[in-house]
């Protein structure tokens, strides 16, 4: 593909670098002769910090850019390739496993991919890396890790401290220059003098140049002079600095001023702040205040004190702050995360607060599947997707810690986020963990089937969707479940329509919409008009499929519903055209656009600009719609089988291509249509919404 014009997601710089030319400048070298990196060092060394400024001088010497791996809060492997595949401007929707879509999807590309702090995970981290280097021979990767991955070709650079002064000049090192910007920022008009530089050069030397730990004593200067910080540092040592008590345990070793450090910045918090410390550790990625009261308060930490226990946390430089828009978060650092998770373990509450973590998010999965169906989709899409890294350790934790049916019970009330929301590939991976590790009849089970089912739908996978929608119909139906049997037909006659047997699947979509009077649930509902619409629509059946989808549009206006109005939209736009009627089905298809657009929904966008490719071949725009079945044939890539294998809509897509080359001539066709294929997807549905011609 061409060059996209999205460089990278890498983070701005919050702090400046101090120092460390030498350290970047080899890690650029190093880049350019080999293509695996790992930077390894202590903890707290600055091993992130010196790869993100190399990447990000870097940018312009790759293509397709230079994108980051976050996986500290990964708990384990298996989750790796999801992560890897989220960070990058790929949205895989099909049944392919993942590494085998990012080992096609970075095939051709000029792209540096930094994967941040591996330790935990070095050999799925090994693994990975050696696969997708031997697929993609444009690839490089930088890594940041306290060991190497020991891959073959594999080039280390270690990252020392910060030098410190030797004499009595304190610019011969930087570690004294990090202490006062710092400080700094702590203490408004901070400066050295005479007075406080030998103190300030002592508390370097003493913390032996190590960047956290010097970032860690600098916070200490808001309550502390110069000379009181290095006299209680050298104090701290001798206290903490020698210790084998097991909080200090990590692997790999902390460095010794680390320890004494974090170890000094933790006595001198309050009770409730070291209890607020450690127990936050249990969250992955951001921090919501809202789930620290769930999660970490009880009689011993009161859900009022939270708040205020959270700035005071983040004022000692154990929280970041990060307002965003929908109110303010916080987050650890990796090294400040250890420790607590360390110390939480040492108190006996690991287990008990990595539970209220996991409840917390199924009660969160819980709700967002209650207030799905309604005009909080947006917020909702936002929140959960936000959530990822949480929602993930608390999958993890329930499949690991199996109690009861938790882990059926979050992969399935998390069927809104799967589905809607364009996370099939993870969802399904999920579902089938924890429909292969609990087998049990029940409502649990029911449910995860029934998404599952779904899940495959939208992967073209239409005979082993029905065969588990089948499954979950017959348990249901026997137990008296009424919604599970709704989905689970629902699900089967979406298969079915995906599969060409349109009569069968108007049939069983048919039962359902029979109990719309008598039934209390709105989604299944939906579905089936939904199911009703496209397979009458796909025989030729056009007035009966376009009462069912107008049927539909009624109901999700009615409860302000966004998603599935605009998968209705798709499948009126399709009649529309069919019925010659081109100018109506560019206005259907272009409302269902935004909105699947917004939802990152990449099925829906597919579809959507299918039909407004053949609208904008009857309005004479030859051009435009080779560019738009270019932008489409894109994202049918990620979703895995082209127009989800449907006879019916392969017939009309090839019939389209077809005209249009007639019209334009193959050349034109040809530049026309890779100009769309090799666009940035938000761009080019930008474009196709009425915005200017991009690459």
């Amino acid at each position: 593909m061409q060059v996209s014009q999205w460089q990278g997601n890498l983070p701005g710089e919050s702090t400046r670098l101090i120092g460390r030319r030498g350290e970047v400048d080899a890690v650029r070298a190093l880049l350019g002769r080999s293509r695996l990196v790992t930077v390894t060092g202590v903890a707290g060394v600055g091993k992130t910090r010196i790869a993100l400024r190399a990447a990000a001088e870097l940018r312009d010497a790759f293509a397709d850019g230079v994108w980051l791996v976050a996986l500290s809060p990964l708990v384990e492997g298996s989750a790796l390739p999801y992560a890897i595949a989220e960070a990058l401007p790929l949205t895989d929707q099909s049944s392919r496993p993942v590494t085998e879509v990012l080992a096609d999807y970075l095939a051709d590309r000029e792209l540096l991919l930094v994967l941040d702090t591996c330790e935990h995970l070095t050999e799925a981290c090994a693994a990975a890396v050696v696969t997708l280097l031997a697929a993609a021979p444009r690839l490089r990767v930088l890594a940041t890790s306290r060991r190497p991955l020991s891959c073959a070709d594999e080039q280390i650079f270690t990252v020392e401290p910060l030098p410190v002064p030797e004499g009595g000049d304190w610019r011969e090192g930087d570690a004294v220059e990090l202490l006062l910007d710092r400080a700094a920022a702590t203490v408004p008009g901070f400066a050295i003098d005479e007075h406080n530089r030998d103190a300030l050069m002592r508390v370097c030397r003493r913390l032996e140049g190590l960047p956290l730990a010097i970032e860690l004593a600098a916070a200490r200067l808001r309550e502390l002079s110069p000379e009181r910080l290095a006299e209680r540092l050298e104090d701290r040592f001798t206290v903490l600095g020698t210790t084998d008590h097991k909080v200090y345990g990590a692997d790999p070793p902390w460095h010794q001023a680390l320890r004494t450090a974090i170890g000094w910045s933790h006595q001198l918090c309050t009770p409730a702040e070291r209890l607020l410390w450690a127990r936050a550790s249990v969250f992955a990625g951001g921090i919501d205040p809202v789930a620290v009261k769930q999660v970490c308060a009880d009689d011993r930490l009161p859900s009022w004190q939270i708040p205020q226990l959270l700035e005071s946390l983040a004022d000692k430089s154990i929280l970041i702050w990060e307002p965003t828009g929908a109110g303010d978060r916080y987050r650890m650092l990796d090294t400040i995360r250890e420790f607590g998770a360390i110390w939480l373990k040492d108190l006996g509450q690991d287990e008990r607060i990595r539970r209220r973590h996991r409840d917390y998010y199924l009660d969160l999965a819980r709700e967002g599947d209650a207030c799905w169906i309604g005009p909080d989709q947006y917020a909702w899409y936002d929140r959960m997707t936000g959530e990822l890294p949480n929602l993930r350790a608390a999958l993890q934790c329930a499949l690991v810690r199996p109690e009861g049916h938790t882990a059926l019970e979050l992969a399935g009330a998390l069927w809104f986020f799967w589905y809607p929301c364009g996370f099939l590939q993870e969802g399904r991976h999920f579902l089938e963990r924890a429909l292969a590790q609990d087998r049990a009849p029940g409502p649990a089970r029911r449910k995860a089937l029934w998404a599952c089912a779904l899940v495959l739908v939208c992967q073209g996978e239409g005979a082993l969707s029905e065969k588990l929608a089948l499954e979950c119909a017959a348990e249901a139906e026997t137990q008296g479940d009424v919604e599970a049997t709704l989905m689970a037909w629902c699900a089967v006659s979406c298969a079915r329509v995906i599969m060409g047997d349109n009569a069968r699947a108007a049939e069983t979509a048919q039962k359902v919409i029979d109990q719309e009077e008598r039934s209390l649930f709105v989604f299944p509902v939906l579905l089936a008009y939904t199911s009703y619409g496209m397979s009458r629509t796909m025989v030729g059946s056009f007035e009966d499929g376009i009462a069912a989808l107008e049927r539909l549009r009624t109901l999700c206006d009615r409860h302000g519903e966004r998603w599935q109005r605009a998968y209705g939209d798709v499948l009126r736009a399709q009649a529309e055209l069919a019925c010659g009627r081109p100018a109506q089905a560019r206005a259907y298809a272009t409302a269902a656009l935004e909105v699947k657009w917004r939802l990152h929904d990449s099925l829906g966008m597919a579809m959507a600009i299918d039909v407004l490719a053949p609208a904008a071949v009857a309005a004479g725009e030859g051009e435009r719609a080779a560019r738009m079945l270019g932008l489409a044939d894109q994202i049918w890539d990620t979703v895995g089988k082209h127009q989800i294998g449907t006879p019916e809509l392969v017939a009309t897509r090839r019939a389209c291509e077809s005209e249009v080359r007639g019209v334009l001539g193959d050349r034109a066709y040809d530049s026309a249509f890779s100009a769309g294929r090799d666009s940035d997807l938000d761009a080019g549905v930008a474009y196709v919404l009425g915005g200017p011609p991009t690459r």
